[in-house]
């Protein structure tokens, strides 16, 4: 059986986790009837002090609803260069919000508030577009799974009510944030408006993530939600799943930490060049193959000829991320392979 490391969204539903979606109460979650589905999103709120939560199908979803909340069409959000709302979102705040993005770089996507703030330009008057708000993406996915500094989010939060900006958290994997830095799941939220968080990556429920905000926020998102197409019916056999991944898959990510770290430094013995192994601080393993005469198009084909699945994301930059369907033995075989691949 091949080792797939394109995503930790690849996971299978454990056997467990199978048995509580089976078992599920349910309703009609578009009536607000759904038990499973309405004691999820109180949890899931809960956890990050925030008043209410929105089940949606996607991160992507999640993530342009909490947005269209702060900003009116017209307006601005600014995030990172390579951040997913930018980057892997297909223009959906643009074309479904008509909001405007400008971008700051940063190495590893990691989060310098300055930079942010540098580039803001709020009340800009009738004849330039005014920034709104901010989003800050943590863990950063095309960063390699950067965790983002709290004290650099605590001064990102000081400058933007200076300026009277909001601030969006894409908190897809703040899970793996979490366990490698020790940050609550509270703290990280005090400092947002508006949060997304996904079930489906690093928890390994099949589908699902949330939009959490104040209820007024988060009432009007129920209403973009539908609008959107994504109202959902006994949906509650998915929160299930959703429960299972909170109750029982949070502090084992420790262990997709330590495989993908294992696995930098091996790729970093063969060719330094590649990945320094001190950026690995989650589950993500960026590789750079500028120094390579191969692409990252073919390293994926030579490591999936040997039976391990990785991703090329770009002419010289493959990834590989570990998750829960990824044991101690295979991290042993997928290195074997990349060892082969990479001096082939």
């Amino acid at each position: 059986m091949a080792i797939d490391l394109r995503s930790d969204t690849v996971t299978r539903p454990s056997a467990g986790m199978r048995d509580a979606i089976a078992s599920a109460p349910v309703g009609d979650d578009v009536y607000g009837d759904d038990p499973t589905v309405n004691s999820l999103e109180e949890r899931v709120a809960a956890m990050f002090g925030k008043e209410a939560g929105v089940f949606t199908p996607t991160g992507s979803l999640a993530n342009q609803l909490a947005i269209r909340m702060l900003v009116n069409p017209g307006e601005e959000l600014i995030a990172e260069t390579n951040s997913h709302i930018v980057r892997a979102e297909l223009g959906a705040a643009a074309v479904f919000s008509g909001i405007t993005t400008r971008t700051w770089p940063a190495t590893h996507g990691l989060l310098k508030a300055a930079d942010a703030l540098e580039i803001a330009r709020p009340n800009s008057g009738p004849y330039l577009v005014s920034t709104v708000a901010i989003a800050v993406e943590n863990t950063h996915n095309f960063g390699g799974g950067t965790v983002q500094p709290l004290d650099q989010i605590q001064a990102l939060r000081k400058g933007a009510d200076e300026m009277e900006l909001a601030l969006h958290l894409d908190g897809a994997r703040i899970w793996n944030a979490h366990v490698a830095s020790g940050v609550g799941f509270a703290e990280y939220g005090k400092y947002f408006d508006t949060v997304s968080v996904c079930l489906s990556k690093g928890l390994g429920a099949p589908i699902g993530s949330i939009m959490l905000s104040t209820k007024e926020q988060v009432a009007k998102a129920r209403v973009w939600r539908k609008r959107y197409g994504a109202g959902m019916r006994q949906v509650g056999l998915l929160a299930a799943a959703a429960h299972f991944a909170l109750d029982n898959n949070i502090e084992r990510l420790a262990d997709d930490h330590r495989r993908a770290k294992e696995i930098a430094v091996a790729i970093a013995a063969i060719d330094s060049s590649l990945i320094d192994p001190a950026t690995v601080q989650t589950n993500i393993v960026g590789l750079d193959l500028a120094h390579l005469s191969i692409s990252a198009a073919e390293l994926a084909t030579r490591c999936r000829e040997k039976g391990l699945w990785i991703s090329a994301l770009g002419p010289k930059y493959a990834r590989l991320v570990t998750h829960l369907d990824f044991d101690d033995a295979q991290c042993a075989e997928a290195i074997e392979i990349l060892k082969v691949a990479l001096v082939a």
